[in-house]
């Protein structure tokens, strides 16, 4: 791309007739109406910014503040509550973190002089007008946020909610969400190594895409984006702009569908993958030739959120002259151009004397480019369009300064008579036989099934670092080839656990996450999380909202693993306010990134050979309420959510890496949707070898009965198939901790080993009970097949 190309204006010059509107013209027309409520500004918020401005906006700044002060950008609703993060992040929890909140994505140090950036965000409101690009354009965001950091990206995962599994509109949604995440991903050359799908009539409206991605870096790679040095140059390249994603995700994703909104819905954004991957490489080269100050990622608000953040953090100001830049559609307007989120776009701080040299690099890799501006000492950002100023802001009051609300909240009128109605209550099993039935339920259940459907569409292994992948307890990629040097990821959420009580059900997600990467060896290092919840207009999901960031702050202090960033998705909901049913279940996602010193020694989720001890570590308790087992069985949600027990969590990941490390553990699986039996059967099918356990043991030990032993959901627990030679020393590190181990069988241990390997044997005091694992499998496989074909 020469200077004269990257200089080419995108459009002619307007005529006098039609000149845009002004600051010069807005100072001189007070009384001039603008749309501010159609772009979903509220009446005090514009009256806000006349004050700001100390005039009425011109159109192009209503668009811009429009699309900043959004829900989706500026946090308005959850900021105040959202700082507990920093606030309960004690100096020992900062210890590996090398950036933290407030940047593109948290940076943290995992030794030898390696970092990895790592963050999941919500594409929820545009994945469901149209699944395919919501998906994929969620999916190339967040692989952009690692990109800005100066990260190569290295995997993804995802964190899928659909509506009811037999409505007649799951379908559409699910085939356009699953094709777009693994669409895009698999053309990025990105393994999927992990994630969850689950099926809930609360997600039928509003269906919850969360898209994670893991980047990786030395130390000394690390940028941050901002605006400094007066006479820089502001360039754009990748995707030119067009129509496509005008106000997307940053108004879609701040209104509910039905609350009358904006009359003309946003269109959604609109991906290219190989755009992407070019922008990958490009971005790459550019940091590693010292080409650039700082990159920013153009998301949601596009062109008005890279503007006016690399002004804001920076140390001065920026003009914007907006012609310059590239259009697919030459009959934008300003403003338009101003809030397009065309996708594949990212935005460079470049010295003067470093533009050739850059201009060349993306000149090889076939990367459009345009000047657009440069850094100024004003400390304003301005934006003229063909020579007439149309923007003229402090640009901390468009990115950081925006309106701030302590919205009221509640706790529902609805919630004690749900909490009343426990599923401890419910009718249990009378036999063993019953209850082995109602196991074969849960197995072909649509959240415990087989999510191969799925999870077949998506590549794990390209790039060959993928060390463990789905169905496994967590995604684990090697980071450094020489010492093998790596990381796994879990991510975890329980909206049923939510519902009960979002405090604790927020802790259960990050107990559980935390739980899955000690299953595979990694110790946890940090967190990431992405708050999917109703409107914040509501009390009653307000309050859900600000419970459940309490309970993961607390829990994240007392885990001593700190959140470095994320994301919160409001207006997820459909109904009347103040009804049980005004919206989706609070979905608190949370991703935990643990270490492992050598991938080699991954622990997967099942056993591979026979004659292994299964040893269940922790204690059951009567904990039936918002399981499984009430939902299959009794389409029942109600009770209150097991106890979160924080220090045997943290005792428990710390005796599974211990015991992955010195190769006491050759499989570990962490017990919790579908408790104990459900466990047994994934250890069973990961690799087609059987069990057979005994009951009678735990359920004489913890004094429960048949119903909890198999399907309680008591957190803290997890099982291990250790070597017999081994078993003296998982003993010995449970002991050391006071943590509680029980033997409950071993794998395949009939003298006909090839026979016991096709069956899980169940043993409780009035008998047995023998499953075959090619049945259980096959109940497995067929659920999602036989409802998306």
């Amino acid at each position: 791309m020469t200077d004269a190309q990257s200089a080419t204006p995108a459009v002619s010059p307007v005529d006098a007739a039609e000149l845009p509107d002004t600051v010069e013209n807005a100072a001189a027309t007070p009384d001039r109406e603008l749309p501010f409520r159609d772009l979903g500004l509220k009446e005090d918020e514009y009256a806000r910014i006349v004050e700001l401005l100390g005039r009425r906006p011109t159109a192009a700044e209503v668009a811009m503040y429009s699309v900043m002060w959004s829900e989706h950008c500026s946090y308005k609703s959850s900021k105040t509550h959202l700082r507990q993060f920093g606030e309960k992040t004690t100096p020992e929890m900062r210890e590996h973190l090398l950036v933290g909140i407030g940047e593109n994505a948290g940076v943290v140090d995992i030794g030898d002089g390696w970092a990895v950036t790592f963050k999941v965000e919500s594409h929820n409101h545009p994945s469901y007008v149209e699944p395919y690009q919501g998906a994929a354009t969620g999916v190339g965001g967040i692989v952009r946020d690692i990109i800005s950091m100066g990260a190569r990206p290295v995997a993804v995962m995802d964190q899928l909610r659909f509506g009811a599994v037999d409505h007649p509109d799951t379908a559409r949604v699910v085939h356009g969400v699953v094709g777009g995440v693994g669409g895009y991903g698999n053309s990025l050359g990105l393994p999927n190594i992990g994630g969850e799908t689950e099926f809930d009539p609360c997600y039928q409206g509003n269906p919850l895409v969360n898209a994670l991605c893991l980047g990786v870096l030395r130390h000394d790679d690390i940028h941050l984006a901002n605006a400094s040095g007066v006479g820089n140059k502001v360039v754009l390249f990748g995707a030119r702009t067009g129509g496509d994603g005008i106000g997307g995700a940053s108004i879609l994703a701040s209104e509910t569908f039905d609350d009358g909104g904006p009359s003309k819905r946003p269109s959604v954004q609109v991906g290219d993958p190989f755009m992407e991957k070019v922008l990958i490489e490009c971005c790459l080269e550019l940091f590693a030739a010292g080409l650039v100050e700082g990159i920013q990622d153009l998301g949601a608000a596009g062109i008005s959120c890279a503007t006016s953040e690399l002004a804001s953090n920076g140390d001065g100001g920026m003009h914007v002259d907006l012609e310059k830049v590239l259009l697919r559609d030459p009959t934008l307007t300003a403003g338009e151009i101003l809030m397009s989120e065309s996708q594949e776009r990212m935005m460079a701080v470049v010295t003067p004397e470093n533009l050739e040299a850059f201009l060349a690099v993306t000149g090889k890799w076939d990367v459009e480019t345009a000047v657009i501006g440069e850094v100024t000492g004003t400390g304003r950002l301005t934006i003229d369009h063909f020579g007439h100023r149309i923007v003229d802001v402090d640009p901390r009051t468009v990115a950081h300064e925006g309106p701030v609300y302590d919205r009221p909240y509640a706790r529902p009128a609805w919630q004690d008579g749900l909490n009343a109605d426990r599923g401890e209550a419910l009718p249990r099993p009378a036999s063993l036989t019953e209850a082995v039935e109602q196991l074969r339920a849960l197995v072909a259940s649509e959240n415990l099934a087989s999510a191969a459907w799925i999870t077949s569409q998506y590549d794990h292994y390209v790039q060959g670092n993928t060390a463990l992948a789905m169905p496994d307890d967590a995604g684990v990629v090697r980071v450094d080839e020489t010492t093998g040097l790596g990381v796994a990821i879990a991510t975890d959420a329980n909206g049923r656990f939510a519902k009960l009580d979002p405090y604790t059900g927020a802790q259960h997600a990050l107990a559980e996450a935390y739980r899955n990467v000690g299953c595979v060896g990694g110790r946890p290092l940090a967190v990431t999380d992405c708050l999917n919840f109703g409107s914040p207009e509501d009390p009653d999901s307000m309050w859900q909202l600000v419970q459940a960031i309490t309970g993961l702050a607390d829990a994240c202090r007392e885990l001593g693993v700190p959140v470095t960033g994320g994301n919160v998705s409001l207006y997820n909901g459909t109904g009347e306010p103040g009804r049980i049913d005004s919206s989706i279940n609070p979905t608190p996602v949370v991703g935990v990134l643990g270490v492992l010193d050598d991938v080699a020694r991954a622990t997967p989720s099942g056993w591979r050979e026979p004659g292994l001890a299964v040893y269940l570590l922790g204690t059951t308790r009567e904990e039936l309420s918002g399981s499984e087992w009430a939902r299959v069985v009794h389409t029942h949600l109600g009770g209150l959510p097991p106890r979160v027990d924080l220090a045997a969590e943290k005792a428990l990941a710390t005796i599974l890496v211990h015991a992955s490390r010195d190769d006491v553990a050759l499989a570990a699986h962490d017990l919790s949707s579908g408790g104990l039996a459900i466990a047994l059967v994934d250890a069973c099918l990961r690799f087609g070898v059987g069990a057979r356990v005994d009951l009678g043991g735990l359920m004489e030990r913890d004094g429960v009965d048949l119903t909890s032993a198999l399907f309680a959901e008591s957190g803290a627990r997890a099982i291990v198939a250790v070597p017999q030679e081994a078993e003296v020393a998982l003993a010995d590190l449970c002991s050391a901790r006071g943590f509680p181990l029980l033997r409950l069988g071993e794998t395949s241990v009939r003298e006909d080993h090839e026979a016991a390997q096709g069956e899980l044997t169940l043993e409780a005091p009035e008998g047995s009970v023998s499953l075959s694992l090619a049945e259980l499998a096959e109940l497995s496989a067929a659920t999602l097949p036989r409802h998306f074909g």
